[in-house]
C-alpha cells in the first residue's frame, strides 16, 4: 500500500476526514444563531438550548456532507480548486460512504427535532422537514439552486431567520419582535461566509457549470456584497436595542474590530488561496458577533 493510501487509512480511523470534511470554519454559522435566539428568548431551558445547538450543527454539518457528495459526484469540484480540499472529489471518501454520513447527520437534527417538537408543537416537524428538503436541494437533485445563484437566500432564511427565531421559539414558544430583529445581522453573517467561499471559487465554478450568485455578480460586485454583508449587521445592532428597550445589546458593537480585515481582503482584491482567510475571518466575525449580541440581550 502506497504511503498516501496508509495516511488516507489513518484518517478515516481517527475521524479526522470527516471532521474535516465538515468544515469545522463554517459551523460558527450554526452556532451563533442559536445563541442569539436563546438569549432573546424570556424563559431558559437547558436541554431545550442544547437540543436545539444539536440540531443547527447536525442540519450544518448535512449540508457540508451533502455539498461534497453533490458536488463529488456531478465532476463540479476539480483539481483547479483552490479552497479546502473536497473529500469526495479527491477520493479520500467513497461517495456511498458520504452519503451515508450525510443521512447520519440529517437523522440527528431528526431526532434533537423530534424532542423538541414534542414540547413545543409538533408544527415544528413541518418547519424542520422544510430545512431537510432545502438542506438536500441546496446542492442536490435535477437543479440544485445554489447552482442557480439562490444559495445565499437559503442561508440567510434557514441560518438566519429560522434558526435564530426557532431557538427563541422552543424556548418561549412564541416569537418576540426583538427575536425577529436580531435575526437579520445573525443571517447577514452566515450569509458573508457563504460569500466568501463562492467568492474563492468564481472561476472554478464557472468553468463547472455552476451559476451561483458570485457568479452572477462578477468578481467586483461579489466583493462589493461581501462588504455589505460585513457592515451591514452592524447598522441593526441599534435596532435590536431599541425592540429590546435597552442599551446592552449595543455591546455587540464590539466586534465591529474585527470586520476591517476580512472586508478589507475582499476589497483589496485577494484572489485564489489569499481568499481562504476571508472566509476564516468572517466566521470568526459572525461567532463573536452573536456572542457580544446574545451576551447583550441577556443583560437588558
Amino acid at each position: 500500500m502506497s504511503g498516501n493510501g496508509l495516511d488516507s487509512q489513518a484518517e478515516m480511523l481517527t475521524g479526522s476526514i470527516w471532521i474535516e470534511a465538515s468544515r469545522p470554519k463554517t459551523l460558527s454559522a450554526a452556532v451563533a444563531p442559536v445563541l442569539v435566539g436563546t438569549a432573546a428568548a424570556s424563559a431558559f431551558s437547558a436541554w431545550r438550548f442544547l437540543a436545539a445547538l444539536v440540531v443547527a450543527l447536525a442540519v450544518q454539518v448535512g449540508v457540508n456532507y451533502a455539498n461534497d457528495y453533490f458536488d463529488g459526484v456531478r465532476g463540479v469540484d476539480t483539481e483547479d480548486r483552490v479552497g479546502p480540499r473536497r473529500t469526495v472529489a479527491s477520493g479520500l471518501v467513497s461517495p456511498t460512504r458520504m452519503r451515508s454520513a450525510m443521512l447520519v447527520a440529517f437523522g440527528v437534527a431528526a431526532l434533537a427535532g423530534l424532542a423538541l417538537s414534542a414540547v413545543a408543537g409538533w408544527w415544528l416537524v413541518a418547519v424542520g422537514l422544510a430545512c431537510f428538503l432545502a438542506a438536500l436541494g441546496y446542492s442536490g437533485g435535477s437543479r440544485p439552486y445554489a447552482s442557480s445563484g439562490l444559495g445565499e437566500a437559503f442561508v440567510f432564511v434557514f441560518f438566519g431567520l429560522v434558526a435564530t427565531m426557532g431557538s427563541a421559539f422552543v424556548q418561549d414558544e412564541r416569537i418576540s419582535p426583538v427575536v425577529a430583529v436580531a435575526a437579520v445581522p445573525v443571517g447577514m453573517l452566515a450569509v458573508a461566509i457563504l460569500v466568501a467561499n463562492n467568492l474563492r471559487d468564481i472561476e472554478t465554478d464557472a468553468n463547472a457549470g455552476k451559476r451561483t450568485l458570485a457568479v452572477r455578480l462578477g468578481d467586483r460586485g461579489t466583493r462589493i456584497f461581501f462588504v455589505a454583508l460585513v457592515v451591514g449587521p452592524f447598522v441593526f445592532v441599534p435596532v435590536v436595542a431599541v425592540a429590546a428597550g435597552s442599551p446592552w445589546p449595543l455591546v455587540a458593537l464590539l466586534a465591529l474590530v474585527l470586520a476591517p480585515v476580512p472586508a478589507r481582503a475582499a476589497w483589496g482584491g485577494a484572489k485564489g488561496r489569499t481568499l481562504i482567510p476571508v472566509l476564516a475571518g468572517a466566521a470568526r466575525l459572525q461567532i463573536s458577533f452573536g456572542l457580544l449580541l446574545a451576551a447583550g440581550l441577556l443583560l437588558a
